[in-house]
């Protein structure tokens, strides 16, 4: 689910920054000085900024390592147990962590090219995700520098289209959580009416347009989301069946859509450039004990463990996220999922303003000075509603989930990362016929998922919506 900004990139989870982002799950997170912030609400952002910043109070390794676990488990965490039963309860695990290991090292790719580009152009601070993939462009082979401008709109696109779905997931996700809890008490309203009742209050959290504001509540939403997923743990434990009782390998046409989610739950690599940026000492960030090999071994763990116990749990029956599953009728069911749906409404404004902050410039530079604070509330509204408007064409949210992942998350964690490497080294003549084969294949793996998990999610959506009708 990330993934989810450059991207401009999406919000640092400050617990101790008061002048930072703070952000729940992604990938995506952006860190931005508050005279920065200050600029882009003013119009004096610079045109070669990409969102990137570094953080003027420096942070541990253990505060680093906790800002990993605050940016990674999020709603692709509770949509495991459905991916899962489109893998196998074998092939699932194993597999999970096979692209636990390839995401982990795409990130460690394209640490290495930032800080590359950093020494070799000699910038005031380290470049950002879609930066770095402009620049290697911009200073690599000849024939291929003409494209570093596109290289960077593809990335900041990509960007965009994942934290808009992330905000889509978010809408479709609360008004499930909503209509169980509803339900449950006798007020039967269909989903489509739930999600509407929800977007007023998500429209006034995203007229908000200093991140200063949004902080308190994504250390609110972090709590709460640490106490729903606890109770999740606690209940798909309980009176387990045999593991014979489950598919070990689900037929070929269900795995692009397991692998459509696990890629979207895994998809963090928007977060790790301002994290390393951030830490007092930056070189603990990437050894082989640092921060992000411990802190993603931490969290894919955690991963397997949600998928495996939520399929093994409830089988077939298996939702887009386990909330759906907790036992009806329980007092505490409707608790944590009125929690984790407030965790979702809580942490919507703040994946939402990536998006805003790499597509509002451009356009704010197009139009009159006039009232442009007027034009920005306005353009922010049409965004909301245009992820309103997605979420109750494909209100199915396993099938949302896994869709987002294979069409933008997969591209951002598979496929940039081994491209920019074999671009920047080839310029430099060190290319070996093992990081050519290591690193096709890795692309390989990445246009696979893209093709055939966008292909089957689309399959499968329009097969729902001919169930219904």
């Amino acid at each position: 689910m990330f993934k989810k900004l450059n991207y401009l990139s999406l919000f640092q989870f400050l617990s101790n920054v008061s002048d930072g982002v703070g952000a729940f799950r992604s990938r995506e997170v952006i860190y931005m000085k508050e005279q920065s912030q200050l600029d882009f609400e003013s119009g004096k952002d610079k045109d070669d900024n990409d969102g990137h910043y570094q953080a003027s109070h420096p942070t541990s390794y253990l505060d680093t390592m906790l800002h990993i676990f605050r940016g990674n488990i999020g709603s692709g965490l509770l949509a495991m147990g459905d991916a899962f039963k489109n893998g196998g309860i074998i092939f699932s695990p194993i597999m999970t962590a096979i692209i636990g290991i390839i995401c982990v090292h795409a990130q460690h790719l394209l640490l290495n090219c930032s800080e590359e580009m950093y020494r070799e152009t000699k910038r005031p601070k380290p470049p950002g995700f879609a930066d770095t993939v402009s620049l290697v462009f911009q200073y690599g082979p000849v024939r291929l520098r003409p494209l570093a401008s596109t290289m960077r709109i593809m990335v900041n696109t990509f960007l965009c289209i994942t934290q808009l779905g992330f905000c889509c997931i978010y809408i479709v996700f609360i008004g499930n959580n909503i209509k169980m809890i509803c339900d449950q008490y006798g007020v039967e309203i269909s989903l489509s009416v739930h999600m509407i009742i929800v977007i007023f209050p998500i429209l006034l959290a995203c007229m908000v347009r200093n991140l200063k504001y949004l902080t308190p509540f994504s250390t609110i939403a972090n709590v709460l989301m640490a106490v729903g997923v606890g109770v999740v743990l606690y209940e798909a434990a309980q009176d387990l069946p045999s593991v014979d009782s489950r598919t070990y390998l689900a037929e070929w046409q269900q795995l692009p859509l397991y692998f459509g989610t696990a890629i979207y739950a895994f998809e963090g690599i928007g977060l790790v450039l301002p994290l390393k940026n951030e830490m007092r000492k930056p070189e603990q960030f990437q050894k082989p004990l640092g921060v992000l090999n411990v802190g993603m071994a931490a969290v894919g763990s955690v991963f397997i463990s949600m998928g495996f116990l939520g399929y093994l749990k409830w089988g077939d029956d298996v939702a887009g996220s386990l909330t759906l599953n907790l036992p009806q009728g329980k007092v505490l069911s409707s608790v944590v999922q009125g929690l984790i749906a407030l965790v979702m409404l809580l942490t919507y404004p703040l994946q939402f303003y990536v998006p805003i902050c790499i597509s509002w410039p451009g356009l704010r530079k197009r139009l009159s000075p006039n009232g442009l604070v007027a034009k920005e509330l306005a353009y922010r509204a049409v965004i909301v509603m245009l992820t309103f408007i997605v979420a109750e064409s494909i209100p199915e949210l396993g099938l949302f989930i896994s869709l987002v992942g294979a069409i933008s998350s997969t591209a951002l964690a598979l496929m940039f990362p081994p491209l920019i490497q074999l671009v920047h080294e080839a310029h430099r003549n060190r290319l070996s016929a093992f990081l050519i084969t290591k690193n096709c294949i890795i692309i390989l793996l990445g246009v696979f998922i893209f093709t055939t998990g966008t292909y089957e999610s689309m399959t499968a959506i329009v097969s729902f919506f001919r169930k219904g009708s």
